[in-house]
């Protein structure tokens, strides 16, 4: 098409994408509570728009695809899993829900697999869910090469754990000797603070989970499951790839609907967290900084350590990282070393570990300045 749109919407036609997304999530009994405050956070930080819920008239399918018969490939995949987000933070997911997901998918002619996802959470086969998280989300067609930023041979899986690997301990420990103010030397006080056990030791969290703590200390989140949230939501935008959704759509259904009862290696379910006082403001905003970054960036397959002896400010210049809104800050949104950051068990396991290691323990402390 030689008149493609991309601009960013307009009122108008955020308006009219907000009719899309509200048809395609709504239940019978309308939207829930969540649901109204999700979707509106989503379009003010996406697009700046403001949308009045109930002023919105209903749309077919057809119609809306109609309407968004200007814009590419990649905007439509974006309007399906924003309709996916705000269907997924439902349990139980009606089925009408997900059949009418599947319309407005194929109508825009997007083919998402979290849409059969979202079909075998509302038949209640969720483990069958599980497995196609497995199989088709951001790790589908996975191949040895992709992995290779983890520095280690001994994985058995995606998000298997390293136990027992001396050299990949000590490319980790190598962070413990740079500059404050690096990036590396961040992530080394980032696991010390919390009582983290680095790659390659007994105990550790998988290497590819480790991947994304680089990412908190990067886009300034704490350590909370809220900011769990909020990371892999900046995560998830960030990447151009539209498997990297499975990602969000992965914590959405740990840490608010329980649908999976693990994921990523170490995480377990821990429902609710979605329904925390300012999340969906929180949420929509993690988004819009993945979204405003310059390119496409895949933090999970990055080799890290060729950025850790740079400084922190440097490294976020060049990603193009924006600051939070301030919206999102006063609903909560913290950095690791800011108070609310870091959990009560996180400082108890440093002071732990600190004892066992016979070193002195260095109390916890906010302090903002370090992002």
């Amino acid at each position: 098409m030689d008149d493609v749109l991309l601009t960013p919407p307009d009122a108008d036609e955020v308006t009219l994408l907000a009719r899309g997304v509200v048809a395609a999530a709504r239940g019978a009994d309308g939207l829930t509570p969540l649901q109204q405050l999700l979707i509106p956070s989503l379009f003010l930080s996406m697009t700046g728009h403001r949308v009045d819920l109930e002023a919105l008239a209903p749309i077919d399918a057809a119609a809306f695809a109609d309407g968004l018969a200007r814009r590419n490939r990649i905007f439509r995949e974006r309007i399906v899993q924003t309709m996916l987000l705000a269907a997924l933070v439902v349990r139980p997911l009606p089925p009408a829900v997900a059949t009418t997901l599947r319309e407005f998918a194929d109508a825009l002619e997007v083919d998402d697999d979290m849409i059969e996802v979202a079909r075998k959470y509302a038949e209640g086969a969720v483990d069958l869910a599980a497995v196609d998280f497995a199989r088709n989300g951001y790790l589908g067609g996975l191949d040895t090469g992709r992995l290779a930023a983890l520095h280690t041979d001994s994985l058995d899986d995606s998000w298997g754990t390293v136990c027992d690997d001396p050299a990949l301990a000590a490319r980790w420990a190598t962070l413990r000797e740079l500059p404050v103010g690096t990036l590396g030397r961040g992530v080394a006080d980032f696991y010390r603070d919390r009582g983290f056990v680095t790659p390659g030791l007994p105990g550790s969290a998988p290497p590819l989970l480790a991947q994304h703590d680089w990412v908190h200390v990067l886009a300034g989140y704490g350590t909370t499951l809220e900011n769990e949230i909020e990371v892999f939501a900046f995560m998830a935008r960030a990447n151009d790839d539209p498997r990297a959704f499975s990602l969000l759509a992965m914590v959405i259904s740990l840490f608010e609907t329980g649908y999976l009862h693990a994921g990523a290696g170490l995480f377990e379910a821990n429902e609710g967290h979605m329904r925390s006082a300012g999340m969906a403001t929180r949420l929509g905003d993690a988004m819009r900084r993945g979204a405003l970054t310059r390119g496409s960036h895949d933090f999970l397959d990055l080799d890290w350590f060729t950025l850790a002896d740079r400084p922190i400010t440097v490294v976020r210049g060049e990603v193009g990282l924006v600051p939070k809104a301030s919206e999102a800050i006063v609903a909560g949104a913290v950095g690791p070393w800011e108070a609310g950051g870091i959990t009560p068990f996180q400082l108890h396991s440093a002071e732990s570990a600190a004892a066992s290691s016979g070193v002195p323990y260095v109390p916890w402390r906010p302090d903002p300045s370090r992002g």
